[in-house]
């Protein structure tokens, strides 16, 4: 898991797809698109745009990935993700559902990251996150799917 500002993104080194997601971040008005789905690169790099009404933590899933990362970035506003290792859930919910890559827990964060304005978090497939925890509150928020290929 990787918590950082969002202009630092391309300071890391994690393959070529979250190179085109970095230069697809950089290039294009995150405020000004509307919201949409944008695939970069085929599957392998899907931007989702979203006008978010953030929930009560009680109403925000653990979830895991296996053949994606999440880019998951606050554009204005405050979020809380909670994070624990996947690895330790036990409580699966919803089984690995492998056309949308994803499996549901009700197990419980061990961490909460407070995520804020032009922040972003990546979870890559060893991390289970529990995101949009933000009661009530409306902001802009980008969700980065980057196969995971390094």
């Amino acid at each position: 898991m990787i918590l950082d500002k969002l202009e630092n993104l391309g300071n890391y080194e994690l393959g070529e797809n979250f190179r085109k997601a970095e230069e697809f971040l950089r290039s294009n008005d995150l405020m000004g698109l509307p919201p949409c789905k944008i695939k970069v690169s085929g599957n392998d790099v899907v931007v989702n745009i979203q006008d978010f009404i953030g929930k009560e933590e009680e109403e925000c899933r653990m979830e895991a990935h296996r053949d994606f990362c999440d880019i998951q970035i606050v554009m204005n506003g405050e979020e809380l993700m909670g994070w624990k290792p996947q690895e330790d859930c036990k409580e699966v919910t919803t089984p690995y559902n492998e056309d949308k890559d994803v499996e549901f827990y009700a197990d419980k964060a061990d961490t909460l990251l407070r995520v804020g304005p032009r922040q972003f978090a990546i979870f890559f497939p060893t991390d289970a996150h529990q995101p949009g925890i933000a009661p009530g509150k409306t902001y802009r928020k980008i969700i980065v799917k980057v196969r995971d290929n390094f």
